[in-house]
């Protein structure tokens, strides 16, 4: 398994600046992790870097990956996919918390967060969708909405429902 992201750090080259440190870790079939390797960046993190990235680390000698976990950058799977064909592709729970919390305000992160843990901890596909129906369900997370998913106009024009929507979740 392999774990792909980026950490934004300040540098100081002459003055101080943020920039992208890129990192890959592996976890072995045995359980130990390895640093594959650390890039340091100089703009914006995109697909084409890391399938040169992914390139790399295939001619180095990670001839295979059972599983890449990552960010839901848009292009990263196609680069995976390129590298490594038998590859699956999970974005990383913390990155869909966050994806997930992007639809509501600051004050209700934690409670969307707390409801949401039963989906991401459940141990099978079935479990997941069960417990995320109950998310769905009105008043689940204790938030109140209105006309569904927060939107006044209701669930057709909420921006969040075509997600829910597309888990099979239904109200």
């Amino acid at each position: 398994m392999i774990f792909l992201d980026a950490v934004h750090v300040k540098i100081r080259d002459g003055k101080i600046a943020n920039r992208p440190i890129y990192l890959a870790l592996a976890v072995t079939v045995e359980g130990t992790r390895d640093i594959l390797g650390l890039w340091a960046g100089d703009g914006g993190e995109g697909a084409k870097f890391w399938l040169q990235v992914l390139t790399e680390l295939k001619n180095r000698g990670v001839a295979d990956a059972c599983m890449v976990v990552c960010d839901g950058l848009k292009g990263l799977p196609d680069a995976i996919g390129e590298v490594w064909p038998e590859a699956v592709v999970q974005t990383c729970v913390i990155h869909l918390l966050r994806a997930s919390c992007r639809y509501a305000g600051r004050q209700h992160w934690d409670a969307i967060a707390k409801a949401l843990r039963p989906v991401y901890t459940a141990p099978t596909e079935a479990a997941a969708r069960a417990r995320f129906t109950e998310f769905v369900e009105p008043g689940a997370t204790g938030i109140r909405r209105s006309s569904g998913c927060g939107s006044r106009r209701g669930r057709s024009s909420c921006r969040c429902w075509p997600r829910f929507r597309s888990y099979g979740a239904s109200r």
